[in-house]
């Protein structure tokens, strides 16, 4: 193998197709069949100011992976998910692992902040250089998603869902909960967006609040029956996506 030809330009087309292929040999290998992804902010700590929202990620975390534990699937339904780093994201982690679920970590190279926390599990733990190909992973698995407080990063992968769902570029619906109602309605303004016109009064409809992780549970719970979402029966395959002469209505499950 000549690894100096796989570091330069020329190779960036196969790095870029090994960041696909890796994750899916292992998606396939463990039988992930979906996955509820967990956003957050990576400076909360344990024992920090905003303690309450790392303790109520690991709880509400361990309770979704002991009810997924319950569905009747030979593939592993509504694994925990997340960046991979500490903060919220270990939380999550932490509380799948607790509960006795696998756990994935998608975990990315920064020069600050960002390093896999040891409550991943080993074989589902993966380290992105490319940014576009973690936020794929990410969407792609996820029939679930619940974003805590956060700063740029959180704010750019909930806006990347958001958008992908408002323009119907995903084939399944999304159950999208944002955790800490305060917290999103003083940093977000969502209701100007609509009084501007920029985004429309039914976009609102497209996330929950929550402010407890059993408040949480129950959004998630009853969406993710409601959209009937049938476990993937062979591996993940090429991501499904909308096209024009779909129907606009409901959304499909992948």
């Amino acid at each position: 193998m000549n690894e100096e030809f796989l570091k330069r330009s020329d190779s960036r087309p196969l790095r870029i197709l090994s960041e696909y292929l890796e994750p899916l040999a292992h998606f396939r290998k463990q039988q992930i069949s979906d996955t509820i992804v967990f956003f957050g902010s990576a400076r909360i700590r344990e024992d920090g100011p905003l303690a309450r929202y790392y303790d109520e990620a690991r709880q509400l975390a361990g309770q979704l992976t002991t009810w997924a534990q319950t569905l009747p699937s030979n593939w592993k339904r509504f694994v925990i998910c997340s960046g991979g780093g500490p903060g919220i994201m270990e939380a999550a982690n932490r509380g799948a692992t607790e509960a006795g679920g696998k756990t994935i970590g998608l975990n990315i190279g920064l020069p600050f902040e960002q390093f896999p926390n040891p409550w991943i599990s080993p074989e589902l733990n993966f380290e992105f250089h490319y940014f576009f190909m973690r936020k794929f992973w990410f969407a792609y698995l996820s029939k679930a998603l619940v974003v805590f407080p956060g700063g740029f990063g959180t704010m750019d992968e909930l806006f990347e869902i958001l958008t992908l769902v408002q323009t119907r570029k995903l084939r399944k619906k999304i159950a999208i909960v944002l955790y800490g109602t305060a917290f999103w309605k003083e940093t977000i303004n969502f209701d100007a967006l609509v009084r501007h016109g920029t985004i429309s009064a039914t976009d609102l409809e497209l996330f929950h609040f929550a402010d407890t992780p059993e408040a949480a549970f129950e959004i998630l719970q009853t969406e993710l029956q409601a959209a009937g979402h049938a476990p993937t029966r062979d591996a993940p395959e090429i991501a499904d996506t909308a096209k024009p002469a779909d129907s606009p209505k409901e959304p499909s499950a992948i």
